[in-house]
């Protein structure tokens, strides 16, 4: 299986094309240019140094939130457009999961955090023994404070990871002294972690369509709260 996986929920985006459990090629942007202006170029050119075509390709997967709202909806349409153009199933994995396994550590908590704003941000936990993962929470939007609540109760080292790990440490790293920082490389949304649960659900015997490929914001976009704000006041 061929797969070809997109990551656009946060500032960065990066592709990565994976031959079973071979990582072929990544490529990763951080460049603040617009998804739209990038993500496909990236694709061709991911594809075209692997010595690949698009015709080769027999699976695509996307990170399908939580995350930006208009990052993720780009991720998700470049995905459910190019399963609908090559009849190949699309994979939609929780943006959370696929960094915490993009970090590859194989001990300790994984605390992927992408900051929601409003004082919140998106978070799930997982714990991993000998390399292998567990998800120790749902993929949610909470609070610092409550985040550090839980934090406080666990035994081990906690590996921050995604674009709100500064946010995260710099908040509760004096309460918490097991919070580990990872250098910037080790630390955003990589496209490898998408390809890897893609390929788990692959495995399991699931091949769902893009029709099937729906985006998880956890949260409702500022304009649907405003709107419903509005009609409250009514």
């Amino acid at each position: 299986m061929l797969i070809l996986a997109f990551e656009t929920s946060a500032k960065a985006a990066s592709v990565a094309l994976m031959d079973e459990n071979k990582l072929l090629g990544e490529s990763y942007q951080n460049t603040g240019l617009t998804h739209s202006q990038t993500l496909m170029v990236m694709a061709e050119d991911v594809l075209k140094q692997c010595g690949k075509t698009a015709a080769d390709v027999t699976a695509v997967a996307v990170a399908g939130g939580p995350g930006s709202f208009t990052g993720v909806r780009i991720g998700v349409a470049a995905a459910k457009g190019f399963a609908w153009g090559a009849e190949i199933p699309c994979y939609g994995v929780s943006t959370l999961e696929a960094m915490a396994q993009s970090l590859g550590i194989y001990s300790g908590y994984i605390c992927p955090v992408m900051d929601a704003r409003r004082g919140q941000v998106y978070n799930a936990l997982f714990y991993v023994d000998d390399g292998k993962i567990e998800r120790r929470s749902e993929d949610r939007a909470i609070s610092l404070a409550e985040l550090g609540e839980e934090l406080e109760h666990l035994d081990g080292p906690i590996f921050l990871v995604g674009d709100g790990s500064n946010l995260t440490y710099n908040t509760l790293g004096g309460k918490i002294e097991e919070l580990i920082l990872p250098p910037e490389h080790r630390m955003h949304q990589r496209a490898v972690g998408v390809a890897i649960l893609a390929r788990g659900q692959a495995e399991a015997g699931l091949a769902p369509s893009g029709g099937e490929l729906t985006p998880n914001y956890l949260r409702l976009s500022q304009a649907e709260r405003e709107k419903l704000e509005k009609a409250s006041r009514k």
